[in-house]
Formats: C-alpha cells, structure tokens, sequence
C-alpha cells in the first residue's frame, strides 16, 4: 500500500512530461544555433575552395583539400606574427599577474589603513580615462611607440580582475593562516609567497586566462601603436589577410583562371586562419581547466 502511494505521489505529470521535451528541444535548438558556426569555419577550411565560393559546404566538407592551409603558412608574416603574439601573451600575462598579486594583496589587508582610499582611486579610473589622443601622446613621449614594450606595458592591470583577486584574498583565506604564520615568525612577503599564493591557484588561472586571451586577441594595441611589421601580433596579420586580402600579389598580372582560383582561395583562406588564430588557446585551456574546480580551500583550517 505504501509502496502504490509513493509511486503515486512520485509520478510525473503529463504537463511535466511535456516541460521536458520541449526544453529538451529548445537546448538542441540553442546547441545548433552555437555549435553549427563553429563547425562551418573548420569544414569550409578543408573544403574545396571552389565549394565553398559557390556556397555548396553545409554540413560536410566537400572536396578535402588544404590548399587554405599551405597558402596560410607559406606566407611569412603568419610566423613573424605568430612569435609576437606567443612572447606578447606569455611576458604580458606574467607581467598582469604580477602587478594585480603585488596590486590586490595589500588592499585585501584590514591592517593596510589606505586600502579604502587606495580601492576607490583604482575604481575610479574603470569608469574614467583620458582618452586615445592623450594615451597616446603619453605613449609617444614615453619612447614606447613602434616597440615591444607597447604591447606589454600598456595595459599592464585590469582594476576589475585585481578586484576579483582582492575579494579572493579577503574572503577565502581565513586570517587564522596568517596568524599562525606570524606565530611561525613569518613575514608579509613569506606569508604570499609560500601561504596565499598556492591557496590562491583557483583564481589565479581564472584571471590568468582572462589576460592570456586579451593578448592573444589583441589587434587594436597593435593597430594604434605600432607600425613596424616585425612587431605585429598574429591578430594584426590575420586581419590584414581577411580585409585587405595581402596575400593576393600583382593579381593583375595573373591569368583570368588564376584569378579566379585565388578568389576561391581567398574564401577557404578567411576559415583557416580563424582556426590558426583559435587552435593554441584551445590547446592550452585543458591544462588549466583543472584549476578551475571549487573546494581548494577545504581543509585548509583545522578545529
């Protein structure tokens, strides 16, 4: 009798049932709408180019070639660009986390008397800046314009992302580890490096992607501040290839059918180096994923 009413009263509703199909299907609908480009710009990049000019590539690749490919690499400001791009994300990313740590713990700090003053003033500049002229001119005087550093430098602390750090420091380590470092006879410094820091690893891959994807993607830097091609990011090249079409030299002197294969080219041309653009990052998003994973913090106290 018991075991009839709670199957009973465990039963699922007709309109229950009809809830779940219809958001059954609205997420494969919402999966489609995202996953579906996606998957166009890799099966367009090893499709025909001549396909894909006349729209025929849908679902599957047609004609598998890698003529996108060869022509992508074969140009030479792709690896020019390519080794920018990695030095500008790695010297960038440690050069971020190092002053937004250096930023965010002394603010986190109840001792540190002008942290409220010192917040606000950081807070103030997310809301207000001086513009691109006077950036720029600043930028100018410095030396820093057509140099490496441009990209490095500027730029170097995101206040919303030390704030991210700042409430991590505040909030998620107890204040009973730093008072038994003290006891230990521990300084502020000691304290970071071998107590805070690798507490802090959760966050600090977070933010860390976070400013490795701004460098990665970063063009406009690039394109207010420099003008020598050897310091170019990857970002910059890929976006001359997609507008101004640079890898299609003295067309004008080449036959109507190889003008017409270098159209075709050009189309395949646009998918492949998006995947060139994409693939590292997504390569590199595994490794750190496992940072991710909440609970860190779990018997970091005892008693």
């Amino acid at each position: 009798m018991k075991n009839n009413l709670s199957e009973k009263k465990f039963k699922r509703s007709y309109g229950d049932k009809i809830f779940d199909i219809v958001n059954v299907l609205l997420m494969v609908a919402l999966l489609i709408v995202f996953i579906w480009p996606l998957w166009f710009v890799v099966i367009a990049s090893l499709s025909d180019p001549s396909q894909v000019y006349l729209g025929n590539v849908l679902v599957l690749p047609k004609g598998f070639r890698l003529d996108a490919y060869k022509e992508m690499f074969a140009y030479e400001r792709i690896w020019i660009g390519y080794g920018n791009t990695v030095l500008y994300t790695v010297v960038g990313t440690l050069l971020n986390l190092i002053m937004t740590i250096c930023c965010a713990y002394p603010l986190s700090r109840k001792n540190f008397k002008p942290r409220k003053v010192l917040q606000w003033v950081f807070m103030f500049t997310m809301y207000f800046s001086g513009g691109l002229i006077p950036s720029y001119l600043v930028m100018k005087n410095l030396g820093l314009v057509n140099t490496r550093a441009a990209m490095v430098i500027t730029g170097a602390m995101s206040v919303y992302n030390m704030l991210i750090v700042r409430s991590y420091f505040l909030n998620s380590i107890p204040e009973e580890l730093n008072e038994a470092s003290i006891l230990d006879g521990a300084n502020e410094a000691q304290y970071l490096i071998k107590v805070a820091l690798p507490l802090s690893k959760p966050v600090i891959a977070v933010v860390g992607l976070y400013y490795a994807l701004g460098h990665w993607n970063d063009f406009y830097t690039a394109l207010i501040y420099i003008n020598e091609r050897n310091y170019q990011p990857l970002q910059y090249v890929l976006r001359e290839i997609l507008i101004l079409s640079e890898t299609i030299e003295s067309i004008m002197q080449l036959s109507p059918e190889e003008i017409m294969r270098k159209l075709q080219l050009q189309q395949t041309l646009k998918y492949s180096t998006i995947i060139a653009a994409c693939l590292p990052m997504l390569c590199v998003y595994p490794f750190i994923q496992k940072y991710f994973v909440k609970g860190v913090m779990v018997g970091a106290v005892k008693g």
